[in-house]
């Protein structure tokens, strides 16, 4: 990284210094807001939080959120393209599940602590 020099020079310490390399990665701002747009719609959060909890089919997943299933999948479809979820084929069915990945485990973490509630896991 180019010497940089900012406009007042005040006591910075090593955390400066740190905080200052990490927002030249400007792509790893940018992942961390794709998920969090991702996740700024209530109906998708509820998705992914119900799908943290269970694996289900569309229909099932239609029912338990009051919502159509064409509308059910489109969200599941950006959820998946996000890494948010996956799914499996069981015949002509797709079921779907939150991923099994740190994102994930990181994500319904911070849901049900901004919440208050505990997941039924960790009781």
């Amino acid at each position: 990284m180019s010497e940089f020099h900012l406009p007042h020079e005040h006591n910075h310490d090593k955390h400066h210094e740190y905080a200052l390399a990490k927002l030249a990665v400007i792509d790893d701002f940018n992942l961390v807001a794709d998920v969090f747009k991702l996740l700024g719609d209530g109906s998708r959060l509820r998705i992914f939080w119900l799908l943290c909890h269970c694996e289900d089919c569309v229909l099932n997943i239609s029912a338990m959120v009051n919502m159509s299933s064409p509308a059910v999948s489109h969200h599941l479809k950006q959820l998946k393209a996000g890494g948010l979820i996956t799914g499996r084929r069981n015949g002509k069915e797709m079921f779907y599940k939150a991923a099994d990945n740190e994102r994930s485990r990181l994500l319904h973490c911070m849901i049900e602590n901004l919440m208050g509630i505990v997941c039924p896991r960790n009781s």
